[in-house]
């Protein structure tokens, strides 16, 4: 088990004179679930772009089992983005294929059993699916593959209650332990049963890194509740 799969060093970004996201230090290992946590424009959704190397950084760097982003780490990394990346126009069965042939540790059989474990079907047409069952949908071509990183990026936002449940238990049953889940999200206490280790970002900079036991042994309360009271308007 790599005890140093992801290391970010001094890792900063600026969109022309905006910081975005200022020196974080960060060794996350394998074998968590990582829930990367902090308000609007805190700067998450630019984290996860610089780790899966969708931008560059301004100052320091990013290290995947290693390597600097490139043609290996997208090889072991799954991303799941914040925005709709599915082309309307395909079949759910075609983006299936589609994922099958373009990633060599896509597990056809996985995907094909979670669409019939949320009850949809692979011969719909995406632009006849709701916002909520194309995110859906997207979470299962992401956690089909056997990666060895899974960034998700609000991957409970748009999806109603009663599904969230089944989504968070997709993703702790389709990553291998040897793998890591970084989870960016909003909706902190329906996730905190799940994570292991928490980050907090404020205004682009790192705050917090800790355990969530040591949180709740430290604090006396749970993430959400510290995470309301540092993030309180």
């Amino acid at each position: 088990m790599n005890e140093k799969l992801l290391v970010c060093s001094g890792l900063t970004k600026l969109f022309g004179t905006k910081q975005a996201l200022t020196g974080v230090d960060l060794t996350v290992g394998s074998g968590k679930i990582v829930g990367l946590l902090g308000p609007n424009g805190s700067g998450k959704t630019t984290f996860l772009k610089l780790i899966n190397g969708l931008i560059q950084p301004t100052g320091g760097s990013v290290l995947i089992d290693g390597q600097a982003p490139g043609v290996y780490t997208h090889s072991i990394t799954s991303y799941l983005p914040d925005r709709m990346f599915l082309n309307d126009w395909m079949k759910v069965i075609d983006l299936i294929r589609f994922f099958d042939d373009f990633y060599s540790d896509f597990d056809f059989p996985k995907a094909m059993d979670m669409l019939q474990s949320l009850g949809l079907s692979s011969s719909e047409r995406l632009k006849t699916l709701s916002k909520g069952t194309k995110e859906k949908v997207q979470l299962i071509v992401t956690m089909a593959r056997k990666a060895k990183l899974y960034l998700l990026d609000e991957p409970i936002g748009g999806v109603d209650p009663a599904a969230r449940d089944y989504i968070l238990n997709t993703i702790l049953t389709n990553y291998s332990e040897d793998s890591t889940v970084i989870i960016s999200t909003h909706l902190i206490a329906d996730i905190e049963r799940v994570l292991d280790e928490i980050v907090f970002l404020k205004n682009g900079e790192m705050t917090l890194y800790d355990t969530v036991d040591n949180i709740r042994e430290r604090e006396g309360k749970s993430v959400d509740q510290l995470f309301r009271e540092v993030f309180a308007c």
